[in-house]
């Protein structure tokens, strides 16, 4: 025996189902994206007021740099701080230092790690797992357990007291943006680079004229990565450098700090205002590969 749907008097079988099953409710999805929105928007205040405070702060005068800190305009109103900046320290040559050795830190470890992910991405050899896996495996060394290592090499090298450091170590890759690379460029159809091999393309032509320029938007995310990683930094500055004309931004607004506080006279308002200076380029950069930025995320291990 077979069973049949119901049939109405409209001769449609299932309309009793559909007539059970609610009709969506607009005016719920109305709600529920209010509160959506408002769950954002009250994440995003949070996270953005630290810098907002740091802003109004450095804008404010000495005696009251942490007085009201929910006003969200300073009172009374003093830009003369960011001038003050320039006379206190030697901001743009910490500046340039810093975005010499943040660049060629992040093209260094973008070109190694992506030539790195390459060969785990295109080659089929015994063993490529367990390979894979022991660059993976690296990432769960703490940073301190190298650190008198890597020094006692450079300084071997006799580099101590320069800014190669700070940065050269970056041409041996790295395995987070090895695996953050690999994953992407697994997402290329293969025929693509056996269509090149049958041209007579070499492997390094495989690497420099198709896996890079397909992975542009992981590369850039690498480099923006990297970039404010050497931004910020200021472990190395501190073990590697002694001289002031060679400091980046942390190492000279650690120098400031220090030199306030030796003097009995900390000028927090100088600080504050150096602190957005050394911030604002990053956000910059972040705005202008935003788009990029977001694609790699969006692509990066999608197969």
């Amino acid at each position: 025996m077979t069973t049949t749907e119901p049939i109405t008097s409209a001769g449609r079988p299932g309309s009793e189902r559909a007539a059970r099953d609610p009709a969506p409710d607009p005016a719920g999805r109305g709600t529920g994206k209010v509160f959506f929105l408002t769950v954002l928007a009250a994440a995003s205040v949070i996270f953005l007021y630290p810098f907002v405070w740091l802003v109004v702060a450095s804008l404010k005068p000495r005696d009251r740099t942490f007085t009201d800190p929910f006003l969200p305009w300073p009172v009374p109103f003093r830009p003369e701080n960011y001038v003050a900046v320039w006379d206190a320290a030697p901001m743009l040559t910490w500046l340039v230092n810093t975005v010499v050795v943040g660049v060629a830190a992040a093209l260094t470890v973008t070109l190694s790690s992506a030539f790195v992910a390459f060969g785990f991405a295109y080659f089929r050899f015994p063993g490529r797992g367990i390979v894979f896996g022991s660059v993976l495996a690296t990432m769960m060394l703490p940073a301190a357990v190298t650190l008198v290592p890597t020094f006692l090499i450079w300084n071997a090298a006799g580099l101590t007291g320069t800014q190669v450091p700070l940065w050269a170590g970056n041409l041996f890759g790295s395995a987070f943006y090895i695996f953050l690379l690999r994953q992407f460029l697994l997402g290329v159809p293969r025929y693509v680079f056996e269509a090149a091999r049958v041209d007579g393309a070499s492997y390094f032509d495989l690497f420099w004229r198709i896996a890079l320029p397909l992975s542009r938007p992981a590369l850039i995310i690498a480099f923006v990565f990297e970039l404010k990683a050497s931004w910020f930094d200021l472990m190395k500055p501190l073990i590697y450098l002694q001289d002031p004309a060679l400091y980046t931004l942390p190492r000279g607004l650690k120098a400031v700090v220090d030199q306030f506080y030796q003097g009995g006279d900390p000028k927090w308002e100088i600080v504050l205002a150096a602190s957005v200076v050394t911030t604002l380029p990053l956000i910059v950069i972040f705005f202008l590969g935003q788009r990029y930025f977001v694609q790699g995320i969006a692509t990066t291990g999608r197969r």
